[in-house]
């Protein structure tokens, strides 16, 4: 098992090295420039579409459920144990390249939103398919085919194998134990070196089973449910992690001085955290950013494509606001939380434990805190395997034609691994997940580059019209 953690572990540092991390920051910058700082000028428009839909669009699910199904797959592990372990790991500047990537990342999002409308393809029936493998198909051409099913097939690798379904629930069962059972004092069975105790094999049981129950259901029951869950479940997190940024709030100038000092100087990260260098503040924060916000990964458009919408800049802008919510809201309140309580320096504290203990410091009740950790990344995390699951069965969906035998064989296969995810370490979860999102991003980044002219075009184009209309917006009704 330490050999194959240490070769897994090889593979992440080659696919996130910097060819990758400037690859996406690159992307980000020239699709800013392209779409005149979309991310920064129309950011209250996309705010107010968000919550409104679109009149007469065509499509399976709202605007704003298509939203909350990406939102559903993008607030997850990755804005309370990712941050945390890119904290950890990449001392606080992490938390400033997060950042730095989050904002490019907005104007990234808006244009997998806007070409996911403008390439989508009706199947019949109310049934749209759209995402990455469908621009670069029909947008940079038939030759260019072989790029898609690439996509496709590191998509449903990132669904089975990590963002989906391993990182996720081990990300609940681990919080599952630091409530119930913290000192791991009923140990089942061990997994190489990874104990695995009661509380995780029952809780991880239990998500299982809520898992398969929506899976079979597709797109309109996980929109139905994501559109439930997803709003109440980031104001809870948000009003919590605001209540510990407001306790601590004298040291909030120290420790966002220090994010930005660990960010450029070697030797400032280095007190922080030993052994730590600009480049690993980098590639944390930036990594760690991708899994949370999927900016640059191509997931995004896949829900969005389902949208009931007639206008793809107004889809862009849509999809733009998740980038906005998961990074820049939730992940800068986590990790803020964490730094000003010293929460990421305390030795054999991992994972979702380093935010139950900042917030358990800051209640003066750990007890309290883990639970509180446990509620918020349990529906997080659930919800994320669900957007997943959606994601990885419209790439199969892709490269099978529609084969309904796959799609079955494909939804078992997909609660199996759910199911196995508690018995893995979780460092080894994390770098199969890094490496898997590390390869979708690749294709995608290269399509987006490639019709970076046509985004630009169709940008101008909505803009200029609603300037010389002096409309905003078309007709609206409020979301259901």
């Amino acid at each position: 098992m330490e050999k194959f953690s240490e070769i897994i572990t090889a593979i992440d540092d080659f696919v996130w090295g910097w060819p990758l991390i400037i690859l996406i920051l690159l992307t980000g910058i020239i699709l800013s420039v392209r779409t005149g700082f979309v991310q920064v000028l129309h950011l209250g428009k996309a705010l107010k579409f968000m919550v409104k839909n679109e009149d007469n669009g065509v499509g399976e699910v709202t605007s704003f459920g298509a939203l909350c199904t990406a939102l559903s797959a993008t607030v997850g592990t990755g804005n309370i144990v990712g941050v945390a372990t890119a904290v950890g790991a990449g001392g606080p500047g992490a938390l400033f390249w997060m950042l730095v990537a989050a904002f490019f990342g907005m104007a990234t999002k808006y244009s997998e939103g806007l070409l996911a409308i403008l390439y989508r393809e009706d199947m019949g029936d109310g049934h749209y398919l759209g995402g990455p493998f469908m621009y670069i198909e029909k947008g940079l051409g038939k030759k260019w085919t072989w790029l898609a099913k690439l996509f496709a097939i590191f998509g449903i690798m990132a669904g089975l194998l990590g963002i989906g379904t391993m990182t996720q629930i081990n990300g609940i069962t681990s919080s599952i134990e630091g409530f119930f059972d913290p000192n791991k004092t009923n140990v089942i069975l061990t997994v190489g070196d990874h104990p695995v105790t009661l509380a995780a094999i029952i809780g991880g049981a239990i998500v299982t089973l809520f898992v398969a129950l929506v899976v079979v259901g597709g797109i309109k029951r996980i929109a139905s449910v994501s559109e439930k869950i997803v709003p109440f479940m980031c104001v809870l997190y948000i009003v919590i992690a605001l209540v510990v940024i407001l306790m601590n709030i004298t040291k909030i100038p120290a420790a966002i001085a220090l994010v930005v000092k660990c960010a450029f100087s070697a030797k400032a990260a280095a007190g922080a955290v030993a052994g730590v260098t600009i480049k690993l503040a980098m590639q944390k924060g930036i990594g760690r950013g991708i899994f949370s916000n999927e900016a640059g990964l191509g997931s995004a458009p896949i829900a969005a494509a389902a949208a009931k919408t007639n206008e793809p800049v107004r889809q862009g802008l849509v999809t733009m606001t998740g980038t906005f919510i998961d990074t820049i809201v939730i992940c800068t309140l986590t990790g803020l939380s964490i730094i000003v309580t010293g929460a990421y320096q305390v030795d054999g504290v991992k994972g979702a434990q380093v935010t139950a203990y900042a917030w358990g410091t800051t209640f003066g009740n750990q007890t309290i805190a883990s639970l509180l950790v446990m509620a918020c990344l349990s529906l997080f995390a659930y919800t994320t395997i669900l957007g997943w699951n959606y994601y990885s069965e419209r790439c199969l969906e892709y490269l099978t034609k529609g084969n309904k035998t796959a799609t079955y064989i494909f939804r078992a296969l997909f609660v199996v691994f759910v199911f196995f995810g508690p018995y893995l370490a979780i460092d080894v979860v994390w770098n199969i997940s890094d490496i898997a999102n590390g390869l979708m991003a690749f294709p995608n980044l290269v399509a987006l580059l490639a019709l970076s002219g046509v985004i630009a075009k169709e940008t101008k184009a909505y803009f200029t019209k609603a300037k010389e209309e002096k409309v905003e917006e078309p007709v609206l009704d409020k979301a259901e």
